[in-house]
Parts: structure tokens; sequence; C-alpha cells
């Protein structure tokens, strides 16, 4: 697995393993093993400062951040067996477990995924079944509006479906992390444009309730430097308030050049989290 890409001013929000997929969630542990992923290093902020739930271990809706949007303002784009939901396939990688799953959970995402496919690893804490195999995992940050200066922006434009092709070649180019044709339907997305061309862009991925996740934060190389991925931050922040909403994200634990700019803006630590995949077992018989 590559390491995220620095490629913005604020470098990318959604580190991509293998498959793109990412959980806001704890450690997941290897079947042979029982080991979890190494914890992130420090930002600055000390640990994880959400005294409701990553202090004390009570849940919050932002542990499992999927799960609460498909169950929520994001229902619309939810695939499901049982308790274990997905987006859309074309519209995010993101699925969506409960909190402590059990052995017919495993099941059920096994069964709406199919043998032997990569899927991303949602769930806090757990031990994978027989069977599954661990690929991929990286100690990753979530991150949350604590003083953000929120602010609309005059010269980023909406984004919408017909803009779509140039933003999947701004991806290509930039790797902020995953975006898929109907990504830009999970809200709003924001660019700006320079002689016409699209140079940057951010915008709303994941919703559960009372929150939304700034993500698909990229700057063309060549107009890096000139704070436009701070500035549609902002902008995009400005709007979930609007709707009185609060706005958070996530990066690698890595990305260090990330959280010094998320910090400097206003954004505050809430967790240490992982971002990981593993593989379904393969078809019976083989």
């Amino acid at each position: 697995m590559s390491a995220p890409s620095r490629t913005a001013e604020l470098s990318a929000p959604d580190p991509a393993p293998a498959t793109g997929l990412a959980t806001a969630a704890g450690p997941v542990r290897d079947p042979g093993t029982g080991t979890p992923a190494g914890a992130a290093p420090g930002t600055g902020n000390g640990p994880a400062l959400d005294e409701a739930s990553a202090l004390t271990g009570v849940p919050h809706i932002l542990d499992n951040p999927a799960y609460a949007a498909l169950h929520g303002p994001h229902a619309r784009f939810a695939e499901r067996v049982g308790r274990v939901v997905r987006y859309q396939l074309d519209v995010s990688p993101w699925l969506g477990m409960p909190e402590e799953p059990g052995p017919q959970d495993w099941a059920d995402l096994a069964a709406l995924v199919g043998p032997d496919t990569e899927v991303p690893l949602p769930a806090t804490g757990v031990t994978l079944p027989e069977g599954w195999t661990l690929v991929d995992r990286l100690a990753g940050v979530q991150f949350v509006d604590a003083g953000l200066v929120a602010a609309h922006d005059a010269e980023a434009v909406r984004l919408g479906a017909a803009d779509v092709p140039e933003m999947l070649d701004l991806v290509a180019r930039t790797r902020p992390g995953p975006f898929l044709p109907r990504t830009v339907e999970l809200g709003t997305y924001l660019g700006i444009r320079r002689g016409g061309a699209l140079v940057a862009m951010a915008g709303e991925r994941l919703r559960p309730p009372g929150w939304t996740e700034i993500s698909a934060v990229c700057t063309d190389p060549g107009h890096q430097g000139q704070g436009l991925a701070a500035r549609l931050v902002r902008a995009v922040a400005a709007g979930v308030r609007d709707r009185g909403e609060v706005p958070f994200l996530h990066t690698s634990a890595r990305n260090t050049h990330a959280i010094r700019v998320y910090e400097h803006m206003g954004f505050r630590l809430r967790r240490t989290t992982e971002f990981g995949a593993a593989r379904t077992p393969p078809a019976a018989g083989r």
C-alpha cells in the first residue's frame, strides 16, 4: 500500500488503502494473532479529546459514521443484508456494521459483497472470523470542528453531475481518496476554476445525523500554494453550519502536514482511528 498522496495544500483527508476504503473506528484485530495495528503517532493534541466517548468508552455517533449515515440522511443510498449496510457501489466504497458485530453480521457482510472480495473494516476492536484475511491497515485520525473560521467563498462554484468527468480527472491526478461517478450526490461539492478548468475542489461525504464529513479536498499541482484548498474547506464548512451541523474529517496519522494545517484552521483531534481492508472467504469448494 502506498502512502497517502501529499498533493494539495491540505493534502488528502481520505487516505486510500488498497480498496480506497476507510474505517472511522478503532483497531481491527488479525484473526491469527488478535493484534491491533500500532497506535497513531501524536499530533500535539495528546489523546483523543472526546470525553463522551473516546476517553470513556461510551459510544459516539462518529465512532461508526458510515453506519449512522446509512441509517439516517443517506438511507436512500443504502444496500443491506441483515444489519450490514453499504453505499451503492458507484456512490461510495464505505459500509457499516454494528458496533459489536456477531457471526451472523459477518456472514451477512460476506453475502452482501460476495466471496473472495476486498471490503473495508468498519467495526471497532473486532477479531476477523476464521476464513477472512486481513489485507491492509493504516493508522488514521478523526478531527472535528472546534473553532474553524468558516466562510462562503464568492469564487467557489457548486459542482454537479455535469462536472463529474472533470472531478474524476482531478481526483486521478491528486489522489485525495475515493471519489466515484455518483459521489457528488452525497452532498455539496464546491470547486474553483481557473481559465475554465477545475483546479481545486472539496465536498461532503458521510452525514451521520448532526455531522457532515468534509472530503475530496484536492488541488491541481500547478495551482498549489495559493490556499485554494483551505478556502474550499472553509466554504464547505460554512454550508454545513448553515444546516446546523458540525464538520468533521479524517486523514492519515502519518500525514503530519495535513494535521498541522487542520489544527491551525480550528479542527480538533477527536480520536485515533484505523483505515483498513479485509478479504471475504473464498466460495465453498475452492
